[in-house]
């Protein structure tokens, strides 16, 4: 998610301030994504300078609220719109990570495979048990983020399966052999299941 469209949805209900949006922020996604008040600032500043938002005067406390303008009502609309294209995800750390290993001398790849998978096992009985810590209807958004957190890692814990599975039947490339390229490993893999 990004936190400039995850503003600019907290602003749509009303005007806020910054520690009010960086609260309001944290209790929508369930404190799963904690920003801080620098984060806030800052994309409510390139918010502004894009005319996404306007601040207004600030009150007697000396904080300055921000409203959405019709310009940011237009921007969210189309990113509610828009489907999330795996393109627009981040890298995957873990698959370039055991990528890595697979072809660093001395790295003992199934360890790494093991350290991971226990640690994506005790997320994901914490992310569980918070899941079933409160069923109030307002909790709903929380809820939901944590389902996706939950299904993410039991996600990740079939892929790391899967990857431990194809590491038995792993044999590195000779030195100097160049590797086949994917499509080549497809009609390999086709050629060998068919037998």
């Amino acid at each position: 998610m990004s936190i400039r469209h995850g503003l600019l949805a907290l602003l749509e209900r009303g005007q806020m301030y910054g520690y009010q949006l960086r609260a309001a922020f944290e209790e929508s996604t369930g404190s799963t994504w904690p920003l801080n008040i620098g984060q806030v600032y800052t994309t409510l500043s390139r918010l502004e300078r894009d005319g996404l938002v306007r601040s207004l005067p600030e009150s007697e406390a000396g904080q300055r609220p921000y409203e959405i303008t019709d310009a940011g009502r237009a921007d969210l609309a189309l990113w509610f719109a828009t489907p999330i294209s795996r393109n627009d995800r981040p890298r995957d750390e873990l698959a370039i990570k055991l990528a890595l290993a697979l072809t660093t001398p001395g790295v003992d790849v199934r360890s790494v495979v093991q350290t991971q998978r226990s640690a994506t096992m005790r997320a994901l009985q914490e992310l569980t048990r918070l899941k079933y810590a409160s069923d109030r209807p307002e909790d709903l958004p929380w809820r939901l983020v944590l389902d996706a957190m939950v299904f993410q890692a039991e996600a990740e814990v079939r892929w790391l399966d899967h990857c431990e599975t194809s590491l038995v039947r792993y044999r590195p490339a000779e030195p100097g052999r160049v590797p086949p390229t994917p499509a080549e490993a497809v009609d390999r893999a086709d050629e060998e299941a068919r037998r």
